[in-house]
């Protein structure tokens, strides 16, 4: 049986595309619709996916890159710096006299690293210690930045949950990553063998069931008809230039190895699309969360073709 589930794990490993666009389209015909009880479920298949990841890694990694953060900064000035430029300057010059699709992009430029963004660093045998020290540190900044952007930018000052915030991405990503290393250290590595087998294949199991449930849920939000043309071809061309924005700013690092190029890649390319389609409903008009509706279509099916093309490009 343990075979059985380190073949299904590997196979599943080399064919992400087809859990990933399984999910997707299968939530657009599955009327789900949102709820408490949803989001819970979300976070704790988020939890068990960290959990599961962490279990291939220790403790002393992880201080490791405690001890010389720069890389996880580095990976966060480009978040909430670098990639709400590029967004600012794509929405002048396509949207110069649309506010709110401007403000839409600006938003999901600005939101948090994604928690999927440490299962991807480890399917791409990335370093998994800048990745969660990454997301760990924008766990904590994010309700300082967030704030700050709003008041800047928007010219306003909005009441947002931040300590829920906060909570669910501890819940999600730094209490599941604790206990995972602490079971790493603790059984000595041996974690590792349940990681690639059994725990593996069901964490990729619930990728499946978010992407399926997140589709689900934005797909009623979009008016499909000919104007969404522009912003669907706009989107696409926002979610990849984060990407490349990550794989410009590793030349910026000193120890440019290839774990480290596609773990920013992966860091600064996948963003917390749920929390800016949260913010952009709850505070401004339905047309600002348009942009955000469209990335949660395409941040993983690019994910996915992002690692293909990477591992071609190694290969060649």
């Amino acid at each position: 049986m343990t075979i059985f589930f380190i073949q299904l794990n590997d196979w599943l490993s080399k064919n992400m595309f087809i859990v990933v666009l399984s999910g997707l389209f299968l939530g657009i015909f599955l009327p789900i619709a949102d709820s408490p009880i949803l989001r819970l479920i979300v976070v704790a298949l988020f939890a068990y996916m960290t959990f599961i990841t962490a279990l291939g890694t220790s403790f002393k990694e992880f201080t490791t890159v405690l001890k010389k953060p720069w890389i996880p900064i580095w990976v966060l000035i480009l978040v909430h710096f670098v990639t709400p430029l590029t967004a600012w300057a794509v929405g002048m010059i396509f949207y110069p006299n649309d506010p709110d699709i401007r403000l839409g992009y600006l938003i999901g430029s600005s939101i948090p690293i994604g928690v999927t963004s440490i299962i991807w660093t480890s399917l791409i045998k990335g370093d998994l210690g800048i990745s969660f020290v990454a997301v760990t540190l924008d766990t904590f900044i994010v309700p300082t930045v967030l704030p700050l952007f709003f008041h800047i930018v928007v010219g306003q000052t909005i009441d947002i949950s931040y300590v829920k915030m906060v909570i669910d991405l501890m819940l999600m990503v730094t209490l599941p990553s604790l206990i995972g290393m602490f079971l790493h250290d603790w059984t000595k590595g041996r974690s590792v063998n349940f990681a690639r087998s059994i725990g593996g294949a069901t964490s990729k199991g619930a990728l499946f069931l978010v992407i399926l449930i997140n589709s689900a849920v934005v797909m009623p939000q979009i008016n499909w008809d000919i104007s969404i043309i522009k912003t669907l071809l706009v989107t696409l061309f926002v979610v990849s230039a984060s990407f490349f924005v990550g794989y410009l700013g590793s030349f910026a690092l000193k120890e440019r190895t290839q774990s480290i190029i596609q773990t920013m890649i992966f860091n600064v390319g996948i963003r917390n699309n749920a929390c800016g389609l949260v913010i952009a409903l709850t505070y401004f008009p339905p047309r600002v969360a348009v942009p955000m509706t469209l990335a949660i279509l395409y941040q993983q099916p690019l994910a996915t073709i992002v690692s293909h093309l990477y591992k071609r490009l190694q290969t060649s």
